[in-house]
């Protein structure tokens, strides 16, 4: 997945997003400026100062739309600061409980858990939509650490679980590439351009009462309900200019999103066959929800049949050309007919009563017949060449079925303290407890003095477990756990955070592990206790982050090499891909590097999105300078990345 030219695009959305965003407001302010002066600003109002007069009330009119604007744009982001859960239960989504029975919520919970292990993010918050039969799905939040996945009710019904997987890969893409904020702050904006519309129909509507009037009531009445007329008019710009942005910022970005989920799955099939199911389906993508429209730029597919200029996504058919050029659209027929079949199965089972009811349960899951028979057939030279490839996994594949052994590995008393927040506790302090005796003996004491004899013991149960976890498992299981701590009292969380920081401290020279966890796990609760303050786009560039580069490269060497040539060649290979031609010399790791290293982690999250990429492609080069990917070079990256706020680069085992 190419992280940074995604982010390089979203930088562009933004720019644009302002640009249309101005003229929206300048279109508005004028419009209301020129019906103001009309009305009240004509030669035959008698004033002692015309001229004068005519200026203060176009000054006044200007501020008074740009307070609107503004004031109602502010008040609607503010709104939405509590993060994704808040746009999800605004289109009527409820959560999706960890220990749900459903096998469609068991499974839609699963591949989620699955892709975020893989890309190296905290598990978001799970909502669905009970009530939406089309086929749709969206992310949002203001980072990875408070994200929320929502997908519809037709999803579930009508998806396989490896479309579903790349309905779920489209999603982490926007997770992963900045897309969310900016959905969030359009959000705010749109609404902000389109409140003198919402004010205008309350002006007309306040007039229309079902009392009597007095003939100046009466007056009053119909200058009311007209002035509330002329604000529809004016605001009706404001709703072309708001569908307007809402399309040219979200159409390119959801192009983009199939193209990362391809790149992310390594398998155009599951997310197509999503895109030919909305194609035959009913109901498509459509939502009944009120208020769709304003989350229509960050669904999966177009929430209502919008005109060309206002549509949120590229044509459907063009969508799925892009991930198989040799679609046809004749090739739906098959689909259209088969899903036409289990629908009207479905009617009769619901007419027939509790036995058929027991039937329409029973239907096997809707397959596309035959896609690469039909692929074959259109197409005999493509499938020539796939029959004659040899089979290959790709770094994306094995990282995905990597990510998806490990979920399934995992002890099952772990996973079920993942599940709630004080077992999720439970869980995380046990974690961060050492392997040796001694060190242990003194952090009970510390998770004793903060949180009692009762948690103390909870933990010591899951330790015995907790020992049996693989390297590669610990930062998952983190990650598993995450969506429960959230849940948690924020003081709460505050003494978490600040025992797992007394816990690590025990001994100087902590272990790497327990590093790496700690690290990730206090900045997840830190962005998630506030999602609006998330870190932003950085400003700085990389000859101001040399040092900090030099100590996070030189860590990477030191952990992901046995001997100390070794390290010395990988910590080289790194800088010299960050300053190529320089000179450097070897600057030894410090007995104590942990607390330099987080200050150094810090800094490099200033870094501007294109400095980044060069140093996780330095990253890269330190860990496959002796030709092996190690579990511990992984965690590191692991860690790195989610400090950086970047997407884990696709790697293999071994090179």
């Amino acid at each position: 997945m190419d992280f940074f030219a995604r982010q390089a695009k979203v930088r562009s959305s933004t720019r644009l997003l302002v640009v249309l965003f101005g003229l929206a407001v300048v279109a508005i302010v004028v419009a209301m400026d020129a019906v103001v002066f009309m009305i009240f600003g004509h030669p035959w109002i008698r004033v002692a100062d015309h001229a004068a007069y005519q200026h203060r009330l176009i000054t006044f009119t200007t501020l008074g739309v740009l307070a609107v604007i503004f004031g109602s744009a502010f008040y609607r982001i503010r709104s939405l600061a509590g993060g994704g859960s808040v746009v999800a239960e605004d289109v009527n989504g409820i959560p999706v409980p960890p220990d749900v029975d459903d096998p469609k919520l068991k499974q839609l919970r699963n591949v989620i858990e699955e892709v975020a292990i893989a890309s190296g993010t905290p598990v978001p918050d799970i909502y669905v939509m009970p009530q939406e039969r089309g086929i749709n799905a969206f992310a949002a939040g203001y980072s990875a650490s408070d994200a929320t996945i929502c997908v519809t009710q037709g999803c579930l019904d009508n998806l396989t679980r490896d479309e579903l997987q790349g309905v779920i890969a489209h999603e982490f893409s926007h997770v992963l590439n900045g897309d969310m904020r900016l959905n969030i702050r359009l959000m705010g904006l749109l609404f902000g351009i389109m409140a003198l519309s919402v004010l205008g129909r309350q002006f007309a509507w306040s007039s229309d009462g079902g009392y009597e009037y007095s003939e100046r009531d009466a007056e009053r009445k119909v200058v009311g309900y007209f002035f509330g007329l002329g604000f529809i008019v004016i605001g009706s710009i404001g709703y072309f200019f708001g569908r307007l942005i809402q399309a040219a910022v979200a159409r390119e970005r959801e192009a983009l999103a199939d193209a990362s989920a391809v790149q992310f799955t390594r398998q155009a099939a599951g997310i197509a066959g999503a895109l030919k199911k909305i194609a035959v389906a009913p109901d498509g993508s459509l939502l009944q929800a009120g208020n769709r429209h304003e989350v229509a730029h960050m669904m999966f597919g177009d929430v209502d049949e919008f005109n060309a200029w206002f549509a949120t996504h590229p044509p459907l058919m063009q969508r799925i050309r892009t991930l198989e050029p040799w679609f046809r659209e004749q090739q739906l027929l098959p689909l259209e007919h088969a899903m036409s079949e289990r629908l009207t199965g479905n009617d009769s089972a619901t007419a027939a009563g509790d036995e058929a009811k027991t039937h329409k349960r029973e239907l096997p899951p809707l397959e596309w017949p035959g896609s690469t028979e039909a692929a074959m057939t259109v197409v005999p030279a493509v499938a020539a060449v796939a029959v004659s490839s040899p089979v290959t996994t790709t770094p994306a594949q094995e990282n995905f079925q990597q990510a998806r052994s490990v979920r399934q590995s995992m002890p099952a008393s772990l996973v079920e303290a993942a599940r709630t927040p004080e077992t999720a506790l439970n869980l995380a302090l046990a974690l961060g407890m050492s392997e040796h005796e001694d060190l242990r003996a003194r952090q009970r004491r510390f998770v004793a003095n903060a949180f009692g004899d009762d948690v103390l013991s909870a933990t010591d149960k899951l330790i015995a477990d907790e020992m049996t976890v693989s390297a590669v498992q610990r930062m998952p299981l983190i990650a598993l756990s995450f969506p429960a701590l959230k849940q948690l009292p924020r003081g709460r969380l505050e003494t978490l955070s600040d025992t797992l920081d007394a816990i690590v401290g025990v001994d100087p020279q902590v272990e790497l592990d327990d590093y790496c966890l700690v690290r990730l796990l206090r900045m997840y609760l830190r962005e998630a206790a506030k999602p609006g303050s998330a870190p932003v786009e950085g400003r700085k560039k990389l000859p101001a982050c040399r040092d900090s580069l030099s100590l996070v490269y030189a860590v990477v060497a030191v952990y992901g090499s046995n001997d100390d040539a070794s390290a010395r060649r990988a910590w080289l290979a790194a800088m010299d891909q960050a300053f190529p031609g320089e000179v450097f010399s070897w600057q030894t790791l410090p007995i104590v590097w942990q607390a330099r290293l987080d200050r150094a982690l810090d800094d490099l999250d200033r870094l501007l999105p294109v400095a980044k990429e060069i140093v996780i492609q330095g990253l890269q080069c330190a860990i496959k300078a002796d030709g092996v990917v190690t579990s511990t070079e992984k965690e590191l990256l692991r860690m790195v990345c989610a400090s950086l706020h970047c997407a884990i680069p696709q790697m293999s085992a071994s090179t």
